[in-house]
């Protein structure tokens, strides 16, 4: 088989099954569990860049673009049930270079995100137990949570669970004891630049310049369909596992948001590192049980995403291995376990790497551009599928088709530009990565296809189908 200059063999190695223990519980806790971390800390620093009101507003639109994606997201997840996520639309509706743009922008994401989240873990327990070297803890937090998810994904479910539902019952404490301390007037603290107000004291650009960081209450839920062949029942469990973890994460951030900077004041919350104790030791003071309390909650928030973000990128490589994308050795399970222990192992090696000599900022800004890649495909890759695939089997179809989509994917176009808007020296270190993936795919990896691996053979029927109408 040859497609657009792609050639593929018909051999799987074997042990390239996952085994299925998801139900819609522990979907949600994987989903939130995704994204929870950025409740705790990152959002704030769009209050500096665009004034309270100019990170409300991006904080609007992305909720917008997140919840339409989402929806989208939960049509493809049930009519391509496959580990690829991304990659498996991609692929079913633009080929392989489709497939393999999509699939590569959410390994970057996930690959790069936990390598900036340990950095987090390990500044909180630097603050417990003082004196050990930073790349110490990089190393034994990444050891402890690669064995972890070896161990077998229902180990690693529970647990995401299980951390998933403190931390969240942490932002639920927060709301409670500082509702009552909420100011209104603290929200206009940052004074306006010249030509400006005090509603966008950094005038509309402020808005664009917000994006990136209203993006954090929502980041990595996309990755949701990656655990499609571990689910018991993908056609029910996904949508459920999809919908309402993003209606749990859209609920958390306006909280946070609102609360955080009505307790602590806008020009405080936007340079702080710990943004939801900080705001509670400024309306309660630094003594109050709640400061500690949520303090620790907050490790657990950044263990959530951590852990489960290490689970995504397991599956996200072990996908493109899978079907020849990338090096075949990636994609052994554990002959025991039945997890991609492999890719785990890899993913982790480069995220140690980055954690320990890599730039943070410059990371997750290579993470955003990634997942922002991965939205547009994937949204493309919905809207050609009703086109060239009317009569799929589409056991979810998404509300409001054609608008759906399309909102979504305009407004992850916006996030794209708004993201180099923010860093612009970071197109340049992107563009190097893609450069290298692509070339990669260019000149080698398109002529050793696997066409037994699910995602192929689902694209290749549906391509057969299509041309004899």
């Amino acid at each position: 088989m040859s497609e657009l200059g792609c050639s593929v063999n018909t051999n799987i190695t074997e042990n390239q099954q996952l085994k299925r223990c998801a139900g819609p519980l522990l979907l949600w806790g994987l989903g939130v569990g995704y994204v929870v971390s950025g409740d705790y800390f990152g959002w704030n620093f769009g209050v500096a860049a665009g004034g309270f009101w100019g990170l409300f507003i991006a904080t609007i639109l992305m909720a917008i673009m997140y919840i339409t994606m989402c929806l989208t997201i939960a049509e493809l997840a049930t009519a391509i049930p496959f580990a690829g996520g991304a990659y498996a639309f991609g692929r079913a509706s633009m080929g392989p270079w489709g497939g393999y743009l999509a699939g590569i922008g959410v390994v970057l994401e996930y690959v790069l995100a936990p390598a900036v989240i340990v950095n987090g873990i390990v500044g909180y327990v630097n603050i417990l137990i003082p004196g050990v070297p930073d790349w110490l803890w990089v190393v034994g937090f990444y050891g402890i949570f690669l064995a972890m998810n070896t161990l077998g994904a229902k180990t690693t479910l529970n647990f995401e669970l299980a951390v998933t539902s403190i931390a969240v019952i942490g932002l639920a404490i927060f709301g409670l004891v500082g509702f009552s301390h909420f100011d209104i007037s603290k929200v206009w603290e940052i004074a306006p630049t010249a030509g400006n107000t005090a509603f966008l004291p950094m005038g509309w650009l402020g808005i664009w310049a917000a994006i990136p960081y209203a993006i954090w209450f929502f980041l990595a839920i996309e990755g949701l369909p990656l655990v499609s062949e571990e689910c018991k029942n993908p056609a029910k469990d996904m949508p459920k596992g999809l919908l309402t973890s993003i209606a749990t994460l859209v609920i958390t951030g306006f909280l946070v948001l609102f609360l955080a900077v009505g307790l602590g004041g806008a020009e405080v919350m936007g340079q702080s590192d710990s943004p939801l104790p900080e705001a509670l030791s400024m309306a309660l003071g630094q003594a109050h049980w709640s400061v500690k309390g949520l303090a620790l909650i907050g490790l657990a928030g950044l263990i959530a995403s951590f852990n489960g973000i290490i689970f995504g990128y397991g599956r996200a490589i072990f996908a493109l291995s899978r079907a020849g994308y990338l090096p075949q050795g990636l994609s052994k399970v554990h002959p025991r376990f039945r997890t991609p222990h492999v890719a785990l192992l890899a993913g982790g090696a480069i995220g140690i790497v980055g954690a320990i000599l890599g730039n943070g900022d410059v990371l997750i800004q290579i993470a955003v551009f990634g997942a922002v890649i991965s939205y547009i495909m994937m949204m493309l890759s919905a809207i050609v599928l009703r086109k060239k695939q009317p009569n799929m089997n589409r056991p979810y179809k998404v509300p409001g088709y054609p608008v759906t989509p399309y909102v979504a994917l305009v407004l992850a176009i916006i996030a794209l530009f708004a993201g180099f808007f923010y860093a612009p020296k970071v197109i340049l270190w992107t563009a190097l990565v893609y450069a290298i993936f692509v070339a990669y795919f260019a000149f080698y990896s398109r002529h050793h296809l696997v066409a037994k691996a699910p995602e192929e053979e689902f694209a290749i029927l549906k391509k057969a189908e299509e041309e004899l109408g």
